[in-house]
């Protein structure tokens, strides 16, 4: 039962992720996108020769054209859909990991995210829970296991002073990439009760992990403080699906009597005639994968402490996990970012009168309501978000951004909340950067404004858009 209802939420999952980059694929990595694949492909093939078909495993290779793009993210659905069916189930899971993989391998800047492994990490050990092996589901606390504690481990590591001080949470609401409609009343909360929740976050990150393998009254209690967590990051910020999926892998920790407790009896007998008992296939399968994790979980422990590259095999069991997102380094939130900067892309007829390009999600219009987009992730207003953490020489990929603002290319502007410029494309072209902080509720009650800000410079200052074309 605790396998059917994972395969149900990792369905569900996977369904969301594809159907987000169903509508965005086009603007990103299409060919009149921001970083067309065809580009990517053909300059790794150069680069690379043969062993690009190794080291970027996707089925682009044969057709990196945009309704290949497309058809990939539509038939990721529907295979998502027979797995939440059980209508061939073992192959959808097959085919929504193969499809996963090949859009994560070409996304470049917009698919570098923990979460997207963390989803094809447990998309591919979700194909041996068919086989009913017990050393299956031992692999699935494991795996939440290195994503919780290593979020733990990398905020003392980092030697942030923010984490050491308990201080993180009177920056984080604010500073986060897409904060929640609730992210405004958390961080107004009173200083004390911050720090004591950034306390609680790292024994939930720290000590609560190893109950994972404890018997079931310390698993239980694991996974109500994993949820509770998983619930409030929800709750203030949006983080598409990845606290979702962290809720799910908590089903591990839970047995058959407890499953029976939560689901209806006329569900639980409909499950239980579906199970069959593993045999020594399974078993040795099972087995064998778990020898791979634990020597690629070492092998990372090794490099990162001796920082030498472990011997063969061993090196070449982590290329080969690192290349199909198998087994993965994980820890969100290492540093914590203490000033929230906003670029504002903004276009001009005459160099004189300027209009900003408002995203979907990301802040830009200081009265604007924020927004909730769970479990869906607008990736180029993502990715704006660590744009604002550098500058252009770091983020080349924004000038690509321009150059298809400059030309009016229906795709990308699709990326945006609308367009400012119906008519034809501006003749210029600039980013401004800007400090935006959150209001206090008299000035909130006065003026109706979430955010004040402070002009700090150009990102990128003003361009012919022009120049962009004949350039390229």
């Amino acid at each position: 039962m605790v396998a059917w209802v994972f395969l149900r939420l990792l369905a569900l999952i996977y369904l969301a992720a594809f159907a987000s980059l169903a509508v965005q694929v086009d603007g990103l990595l299409g060919s009149d996108g921001i970083l067309p694949v065809q580009d990517f492909l053909g300059s790794a093939f150069n680069e690379l020769g043969m062993s690009a078909y190794w080291q970027i495993p996707t089925v682009f290779w044969m057709d990196a054209s945009d309704s290949g793009l497309r058809l990939v993210c539509y038939a990721g659905i529907l295979a998502s859909l027979s797995v939440f069916l059980d209508f061939h189930a073992s192959v959808g899971l097959l085919v929504c990991y193969a499809l996963y993989l090949s859009l994560v391998s070409v996304g470049q800047v917009f698919t570098g995210y923990q979460w997207d492994a963390f989803l094809l990490e447990s998309g591919f050990l979700a194909l041996f829970l068919r086989g009913g092996s017990p050393v299956t589901p031992w692999l699935f606390r494991l795996l939440l296991f290195r994503f919780m504690f290593m979020g733990g481990v990398v905020k003392l590591a980092s030697g942030d002073p923010a984490w050491r001080q308990l201080t993180a949470l009177d920056y984080h609401f604010e500073t986060q990439p897409l904060p929640s409609p609730l992210a405004w009343h958390a961080h107004h909360f009173p200083e004390p009760l911050l720090q004591f929740f950034t306390g609680l976050v790292f024994f939930i990150e720290l000590a609560v992990p190893f109950m994972v393998f404890m018997p079931r009254k310390y698993r239980l209690f694991a996974a109500f403080n994993f949820v509770a967590l998983q619930t409030t990051i929800i709750l203030t910020g949006s983080y598409n699906f990845f606290n979702l999926l962290t809720i799910a892998l908590c089903v591990f920790l839970l047995d058959e009597a407890d499953m029976s407790r939560l689901l209806v009896a006329r569900l639980s007998r409909r499950i239980l005639p579906t199970v069959k008992m593993p045999g020594r296939a399974a078993h040795w399968i099972a087995g064998l994968y778990a020898g791979f994790v634990l020597a690629v979980c070492g092998s990372w422990v090794w490099l990162s402490n001796t920082h030498q590259r472990p011997v063969q095999p061993f090196y070449a069991m982590m290329q080969f996990a690192s290349s199909f997102s198998l087994v993965n380094q994980y820890g969100p939130f290492a540093v914590m970012t203490t000033e929230r900067r906003e670029i504002i892309l903004e276009g001009s007829y005459d160099g004189q009168t300027w209009l900003a390009y408002p995203f979907n999600y990301k802040p830009g219009e200081l009265n604007r309501p924020l927004r909730w987009n769970i479990p869906h992730q607008p990736r180029l207003d993502w990715q704006m978000w660590f744009a604002a953490l550098g500058d252009i020489r770091q983020n080349p990929w924004l000038l690509r951004v321009f150059d298809k603002l400059g030309t009016g290319s229906p795709t990308v502007l699709a990326l945006f909340e609308r367009n400012p410029f119906p008519v034809y494309p501006p003749r210029y072209l600039r980013a401004s950067l800007y400090r935006y902080t959150f209001t206090h509720g008299q000035d909130r009650n006065a003026t109706g404004e979430i955010w004040r800000r402070e002009f700090i410079g150009y990102y990128q200052p003003e361009i012919d858009s022009g120049a962009i074309v004949n350039r390229r």
